[in-house]
């Protein structure tokens, strides 16, 4: 992407209202005590037009937050390892709707009754696959517990190949392609791009996404820790330090996270597909814009065309009316019903870390925020109250 002067002719952005929309809902986070800190970056046609970082990256040391922090990246990791495995369908080396146990003959999880379904490249992009999270169970006593299955953010002590044949050993939750289901699918498709590029992980997605993009600092091992920004969890009357191996539930009912901060260090982790790479907001800038401007000759116009359709089959996704599911992706159908200024088939995910990216096709917008609280960046106000501040700038031109 392009880095250029704030131009509101060009990119129809009132620059001085982006400014003072954005810069107002960050402020209340930090001075609520919601965020501790965060890097915000907006760009509309392709020029960045809004860019600053807040808060603390570390409050205890009163190491201030910059622009090129280093985040834990969580389920960011996502749609980067989801645009590695469609440049290998556009270069013909896998197929969408190939069944996974081509390339992992060892991975035939059954459903209850015993039977072995078939599950595709497509069903573990869109998680559809009958998969599930162990984070999501409801106590520490769940068929994925039990099996030792990790989530990826945990210092499991195992490899991938291990870890896929835990996740195997557990019974699919539906028949895959007639559920969704969010879950461990995205770390499944990081064997599969194993075994199909012949390399590690970390060495395939530098080859495929990271190095053509030129997102020099996203993998999954971080080697600087002083760019690293610290993970706190929202408490009262503050957020509080996460601690190594804490446990923090998402939603009411369920189990919780375990997090390990500190397993991004470690080169000895199993790269985590779903959850286990670590990046810049600047970096997940470049490879949204890099698939919403269909440039960088990452992938063709009309793959990113598929990663941008709803691949449900219109059944709905737990707390987020009016989304449906893509490539690596949710993808908004019904802004009606999710009460959303954004426009139709507009992209979003987050991160557990504290992370929340938008991408408007329609209104040629991209979104990066990310933060060092968790659940505020990923799900708490901070980020309806920014979404509402973009949109409410590109009225007011």
């Amino acid at each position: 992407m392009r880095f250029a002067s704030i131009s509101a002719v060009r990119t129809g952005v009132c620059p001085a209202c982006l400014s003072e929309n954005i810069d107002g809902v960050v402020r209340q986070a930090l001075d609520g005590r919601r965020l501790v800190g965060s890097v915000v970056l907006v760009a509309r046609d392709g020029e960045l037009v809004y860019r600053r970082a807040a808060g603390f990256a570390d409050r205890e040391s009163r190491r201030p937050m910059a622009v090129d922090t280093v985040f834990r990246l969580a389920s960011v990791s996502k749609p980067i390892v989801s645009a590695a495995a469609l440049v290998l369908v556009a270069r013909g080396k896998i197929g969408l709707d190939e069944s996974v146990d081509r390339w992992l003959p060892h991975f035939r999880p059954r459903l209850a009754d015993g039977r072995v379904p078939p599950i595709t490249i497509r069903q573990l992009l869109s998680h559809t696959a009958g998969l599930g999270y162990r984070f999501l169970e409801a106590d520490g006593d769940g068929p994925y517990a039990r099996a030792g299955v990790s989530d990826g953010m945990d210092q499991a002590g195992i490899d991938l190949d291990q870890n896929l044949r835990r996740i195997a050993s557990v019974p699919l939750l539906y028949e895959p392609g007639t559920g969704w289901g969010y879950s461990v699918a995205t770390d499944v498709l990081g064997a599969v791009i194993e075994r199909v590029h012949g390399a590690g992980l970390g060495e395939a997605v530098r080859q495929l996404v990271t190095g053509p993009l030129d997102m020099v600092d996203t993998d999954f091992v971080v080697r600087d820790a002083r760019r690293v920004a610290t993970a706190y969890v929202n408490d009262c009357p503050r957020p509080h330090r996460l601690r190594e191996g804490e446990i923090v539930p998402v939603f009411d009912g369920t189990v919780g996270i375990r997090y390990n901060p500190a397993r991004i260090f470690d080169p000895r982790a199993f790269p985590s597909g779903g959850a286990g790479m670590a990046g810049t907001a600047e970096d997940v800038m470049r490879l949204l814009e890099a698939l919403r401007q269909r440039s960088g000759g990452l992938l063709p116009a009309e793959l990113v065309a598929e990663m941008a359709r709803d691949q449900t089959g219109g059944i709905g996704l737990p707390g987020a009316p009016g989304f449906g599911f893509g490539l690596g992706f949710s993808v908004l159908r019904d802004p009606a019903l999710a009460g959303s200024p954004e426009s139709l088939g507009t992209w979003r995910w987050g991160g557990a870390y504290g992370h929340a990216w938008f991408v408007d096709p329609v209104k040629r917008l991209s979104v990066v925020a990310l933060t060092n609280t968790l659940y505020e960046g990923m799900m708490g106000r901070f980020v309806n109250d920014l979404r509402d501040a973009v949109y409410g700038a590109l009225e007011s031109v």
